[in-house]
């Protein structure tokens, strides 16, 4: 009787890995004992019952994926990196509310590839937001999306500008109403920069925030309960970056330039 495949699959380590292996092609046993640290003894079997549930099939000393098989491997890849993103941290993801993600993006988190979740001391959030802006002066172009700004954002927006920075933010309508009624002429002035490029969002944000620049995204996600525990996630990377980019596109498609306040 066979065995169902995801426990084929997934109820061995070996068998997972060697579908992983073969998905760009055929490999010779050798390649294979190689790859895997082991001995023919030990990963004959593992290939029999791969070839008994039609995944694979060899000619000599040669093993292929079969149609079902190529399938297969192809569909498992992004779900065992996704696994891999939320087995970073899962206390972390578990408690997240993961809303602001459409889902086509939610689909693909393991884009994201090896995030850190940083939680500083409320004393040291400032300090870690100094070193994210640090990189944003060397970068050619910063994209944020967020729903507060920090008390020095004049200054910060100064700096980047003299740093030929181009600024792209998507900010929150009730940021925007604060804006307008608070806002100094000192920002009145930086958002008519032509590096300086200003939206709102029509909509509530479920989140703090995200940003990046040409090295990594900052996300700040709320926890499930809508509460901020100030702890933040970093991800380089440019699979991370390409994800992000996707992520802002959603947002600014529901947004309308600022020119003035």
């Amino acid at each position: 009787m066979k065995k169902p495949l995801l426990d084929v699959i997934f109820a061995s380590e070996k068998r997972k890995k060697i579908l992983l292996l073969l998905q760009d092609g055929p490999k010779q046993m050798e390649f294979l004992l190689r790859s895997l640290d082991t001995t023919r003894q030990a990963l004959l079997p593992q290939l029999k019952t791969l070839e008994e549930h039609y995944l694979l099939f060899h000619f000599g000393d040669a093993y292929e994926l079969t149609t079902i098989g190529k399938l297969t491997a192809k569909e498992m890849n992004p779900l065992l990196k996704s696994l891999e993103v939320f087995d970073s941290d899962i206390d972390y993801w578990g408690t997240r509310k993961l809303d602001f993600v459409p889902p086509h993006l939610l689909k693909r988190i393991n884009e994201l590839g090896k995030c850190s979740i940083i939680n500083p001391p409320l004393t040291d959030i400032h300090a870690i937001q100094a070193k994210f802006l640090k990189a944003n002066k060397r970068s050619d172009s910063i994209f944020v999306v967020t729903t507060f700004f920090f008390a020095n954002y004049n200054t910060l927006f100064s700096e980047l500008i003299e740093s030929n920075v181009d600024i792209h933010f998507i900010i929150d309508p009730s940021l925007y109403e604060k804006l307008q009624t608070e806002t100094d002429t000192g920002l009145r002035e930086i958002i008519k920069n032509k590096r300086v490029h200003l939206f709102v969002y029509n909509k509530k944000m479920e989140f703090i925030s995200f940003a990046f620049n040409d090295y990594c995204i900052l996300m700040r996600i709320l926890e499930s309960s809508g509460a901020n525990d100030h702890k933040m996630l970093v991800c380089p990377g440019q699979s991370a970056l390409a994800w992000g980019k996707e992520l802002l596109e959603y947002y600014l498609k529901d947004s309308k330039p600022i020119t003035g306040l």
